[in-house]
């Protein structure tokens, strides 16, 4: 009979796909209700729920090490900032 060996997950890894999961999903909900407000004309609250969906999905990048994810977070809050600051 042959046995399987599963290897033994390091805990360090395994809190850390956990707060990435974590992070990922709710970055994306708030995303998605910012979307929203967009759609019902709620601003500025549209634009806060962007900065918090735009941080939390650079910060996912950062946890995977994804440079593309953290890029186009980068830029899209610089961008996002900066229409800000004009627009006030």
């Amino acid at each position: 009979m042959t046995t399987i060996e599963i290897p033994a997950v390091d805990p360090k890894t395994l809190r850390k796909a956990r707060i990435t999961f974590g992070v990922k999903w709710a970055a994306s909900i708030v995303q998605i209700l910012g979307y929203a407000a967009t759609g019902f004309g709620y601003t500025p609250w549209n634009l806060y729920l962007f900065l918090v969906g735009v941080f939390g999905w650079f910060a996912v990048g950062v946890l995977w090490n994804d440079r593309a994810i953290m890029l186009i977070h980068v830029v899209a809050l610089v961008s996002m900032l900066a229409g800000m600051a004009s627009a006030g």
